[in-house]
């Protein structure tokens, strides 16, 4: 097979040729897999080939041995494994050899093949010399190969993990990189390609910088860099001091004054691509302050982080300098969704000192606002407004209330009167902040009043007639303004206006612009948090809302043909009309009044979700489902009408593996249906529980699905009480062979959490199960499985890990054992190594719920025990 015309015509402007050649790759791959792969490394390193055909035979061969998707990752990494030694070593000769090829895209590539190879093969103990090789090259090759070599490096310590390499060999790796950072080396390039690659090493580093000396040499070769007459190099220098702000965050206190004065220096002076990185270096040190100083605040008032107030020592310096970027704006930004410049990043940046040293930043910004507000250059005007909306979360109500009192009417006649728009979207943006941050139950003193309500309600809504991005913030105001008066009910002062607040909101979801700066979705947003806070006396216009929403879910779906971008449109529409639906049903189903009027309209939305669920899209989907697992609570066991209809998506839904947040919604939709139709859900049982441990045992479902699923089967077995009989043995064993996973599970805090949400998952599981057969006479079924049960919770009693929300659960597991067998528990739970002290514990919580909990629990246990 002639593979160079292949991948050219895989690269063709002809749809058919393309396709072909595709099909082509793909049997020469399913077909002969050593031969695939060794016929790209070959092409990619044979320099008579065009570089078109060898940077794709790259990018296919790195494809080859990674994916994103961690079970097609495991399955890629196996296939590799198990492949002839003879075709690995040939493959890795020629990836080794195109690092030293004169043409860049073809170093490039094998660059990034390498690493994947390494992130495969060194946690094996295999290609154990790769290191050594890379490094003999850095010493007295070409330029280009050293900059190659550096270059494989770097992507080398981002595939493999710290562990994996032995401390000598990162000595000499931070040994060769750091001497190519130098001045000595004269070519750039290098120079470059090694600051980017120490950059990737730094979480190698850390007895490096643990050690005084050579910490002060790593640090010193950094701000060197930073001073590069290239603009790259100081990029990169200063991308090295973000990493090392948040790695190393302890080692910086006799390095701060050095770094102050460079990055200065760089925001006043250098090229914007290094200044924004000079700034990122002063929010990463903020975002360190901010967790270590929630940790103090925390349970037990202690970090194992000391925090070293660097910003509160650089304020009188720092401040300053980020306010003078703030006038640094660019003519469009605020009409461009993916815009970041230096005065967005000194906004950013100001926000997080704010919320870092709090009251203190008040003294230094409020000058600036006061000075500049009333400019003429609307520079000035927009960067005062800015300034002020980003120093409101932080500072103590007590600090900001006055100053609020004196801008607030400023700022709603600016909204309105000030000619220029970019004054009056940042203007309409930090009313939303003041909103968001200084309004609701919890501010002791009101900013608005009966008085003042009604002209912000009156600006708000004539804003949301101005251009796109000024009314989508006039929106997200709107938005905080509602939110605010959640806890107020009837006296909320927003009541008299609730008619037309949700007429201006329509009116601009029908605007021809309403695609332009998330407008439409903010509006529906804004209009779901106003039927969510709507109040008792609101209620008769919450019901008339109802038939106008499903008339424009109903004009979305009459069939006209579209293109793609428009069936994209529709398709977010129907998703957000389904979203507003949604929270309509749940205000009206949650008192029994509007319930009643309500029902009315039930048959239509649900043939409205089902009409939905054709048109194909997951996001549709998502909405729907969700939208239909709210009617289902509210309709209760009358929603056993709709199943025939319905049950063929529902299975849809827990097939969607490729969308699992699809899944995972519809595993929730199930527990809803299970408490809406309790024991009339039988008859689909078979079906659901077949489909829910297919997918348990599918290693290509994301994981986040499964704790789900667990507390499904909870769900059900509560649902249909003894009939859960004839799954009884399937479930149990799924359970126990994750509750053995889920135990010595030791890992980072993404891992810990996941263990917790999967033990909650079973746990919730075995509590619904045990529930359900309480009152039956089968519960002598369950005593098999009491014994694991409670192995289960001294395994996780002992680890010490578990959160709050598992501990409840665990806790009211026990007493549901020994509520439900009675005697037979008694003893076994007298026996256990733990249960005594797990049940003093939770019994001395903190925590009222875990607290109740275990209440209840003690009592079961004493009538087991005494039985």
């Amino acid at each position: 097979m002639e593979v160079t015309q292949v991948l050219l015509n895989a690269q063709s402007i002809d749809g058919t040729t393309r396709k072909n050649a595709e099909e082509s790759l793909k049997q020469f791959q399913e077909q002969n897999l050593p031969g695939f792969l060794l016929s790209l490394s070959g092409e990619l390193a044979n320099e008579e080939k065009p570089v078109e055909t060898r940077k794709l035979a790259g990018l296919i061969l790195k494809n080859a041995l990674d994916a994103k998707e961690q079970h097609r990752k495991f399955e890629l990494v196996q296939r590799w494994l198990f492949l002839d030694d003879n075709a690995k070593s040939q493959i890795k000769a020629c990836l080794l050899k195109t690092i030293s090829s004169p043409v860049s895209d073809a170093r490039s590539t094998a660059s990034q093949v390498i690493a994947k190879v390494a992130g495969i093969e060194l946690p094996q103990k295999q290609w154990l010399e790769l290191i050594g090789s890379l490094l003999s090259n850095v010493h007295q090759s070409p330029a280009h190969v050293k900059q190659a070599t550096f270059e494989t490096l770097g992507y080398l310590c981002e595939d493999v993990s710290p562990d994996v390499i032995d401390q000598d060999q990162v000595n000499k790796i931070l040994t060769a990189v750091v001497q190519g950072m130098s001045a000595s080396e004269g070519n750039i390039d290098v120079r470059l390609a090694a600051t980017r690659a120490l950059n990737n090493a730094l979480g190698f580093a850390l007895a490096n910088f643990n050690n005084d000396r050579e910490r002060d040499y790593l640090m010193r070769v950094v701000c060197e860099a930073t001073q590069s007459s290239d603009m790259r190099i100081r990029q990169a220098a200063f991308e090295c001091l973000v990493s090392i702000s948040s790695t190393y965050y302890e080692k910086l206190a006799s390095y701060i004054q050095d770094i102050f004065n460079v990055t200065a220096k760089a925001v006043r002076e250098d090229d914007e691509s290094v200044a924004l990185q000079a700034i990122e270096f002063w929010s990463s040190i903020c975002d360190e302050e901010i967790d270590i100083l929630e940790e103090y605040e925390g349970v037990n008032g202690d970090s194992d982080i000391t925090c070293f107030y660097f910003i509160k020592q650089a304020l009188p310096a720092l401040v300053p300098m980020l306010l003078e970027l703030l006038l640094k704006q660019e003519e469009n930004q605020d009409q461009d969704e993916g815009a970041w410049n230096i005065a967005m990043a000194g906004g950013t940046c100001l926000g997080l000192v704010a919320r870092t040293v709090g009251d203190d930043i008040a003294p230094l910004v409020v000058p600036f606002i006061e000075e500049n507000i009333t400019k003429p250059d609307w520079r000035q005007r927009e960067a005062a407004t800015y300034a002020f909306g980003s120093i409101l979360d932080g500072p103590s109500p007590e600090k900001l209330i006055p100053l609020v009192n004196v801008a607030l009417n400023y700022m709603l006649s600016a909204l309105i009167k000030d000619p220029n728009s970019h004054v009056k979207d940042t203007t309409a943006w930090t009313l939303g902040r003041i909103f968001e941050f200084l309004h609701g139950s919890a501010i002791g003193l009101p900013i608005i009043t009966q008085e003042n309500c009604q002209q912000i309600v009156i600006v708000l809504r004539q804003s949301m007639k101005d251009t796109p991005n000024v009314a989508e913030k006039a929106c997200g105001a709107l938005y905080f303004l509602t939110q605010g008066y959640k806890e107020v009910g009837p006296s909320s002062p927003l009541v008299p206006f609730f008619q037309e607040i949700v007429q201006s909101l329509l009116t601009v979801t029908h605007r021809e612009d309403a695609g332009e700066s998330r407008l439409r979705t903010a509006a529906y947003e804004t209009l779901n948090e106003v039927v969510r806070c709507s109040t008792d006396e609101t209620s008769p216009l919450v019901l008339q809302l109802v038939p106008v929403i499903m008339m424009e879910l109903h004009n979305t779906l009459e069939g006209q043909k579209l293109s793609y971008d428009e069936r994209e449109k529709q398709s977010e529409l129907h998703g957000l009309l389904c979203g507003c639906l949604q929270v309509m049903i749940q205000k009206l189903g949650s008192s029994e009044p509007t319930k009643h009027v309500f029902m009315q309209y039930a048959e239509q939305i649900m043939g409205l979700f089902l009409r939905v669920f054709a048109c194909k899209s997951a996001t549709v989907h998502e909405e729907a489902m969700l939208a239909i697992g709210a009617l289902a609570y509210a309709t209760g066991p009358d929603f056993a009408k709709y199943m025939p209809e319905f049950y063929k998506y529902l299975e849809m839904g827990l097939q969607n593996f490729e969308e699992y947040q699809v899944c995972a919604v519809t595993v929730g939709v199930v527990g809803d249906i299970c408490r809406a139709l309790e024991d009339k859900i039988a008859p689909y049982c078979d079906g659901i529980m077949t489909q829910l441990l297919k997918n348990l045992s599918s290693n290509q479902l994301h994981r986040s699905v499964k704790p789900p699923i667990f507390s499904c089967f909870g769900d059900i077995a509560l649902a249909v009480g003894e009939y859960f009989e004839k799954y009884l043995m399937w479930a149990m064993s799924a359970l126990q062979r994750a509750a053995e996973l889920s135990t010595h599970v030791a890992g980072d805090d993404e891992l810990t959490e996941y263990t917790n949400s999967l033990r909650n998952g079973i746990l919730e599981a075995y509590s619904g199960i045990f529930q359900g057969f309480k009152s039956s006479s089968k519960t002598q079924l369950l005593i098999p499985y009491a014994p694991h049960i409670l192995q289960f919770l001294d395994g996780i009693y002992m680890e010490k890990d578990m959160d709050d929300v598992v501990m409840k659960t665990a806790i009211g597991v026990l007493g549901d054992v020994a509520d439900t067998l009675g005697s037979h528990a008694g003893s076994l739970i007298q026996q256990s190594v733990s249960c005594k002290d797990f049940l003093n514990e939770c019994l001395s919580s903190e925590d009222l719920m875990i607290k109740e909990s275990a209440e209840w629990a003690k009592l079961a246990i004493a009538r087991a025990i005494s039985a």
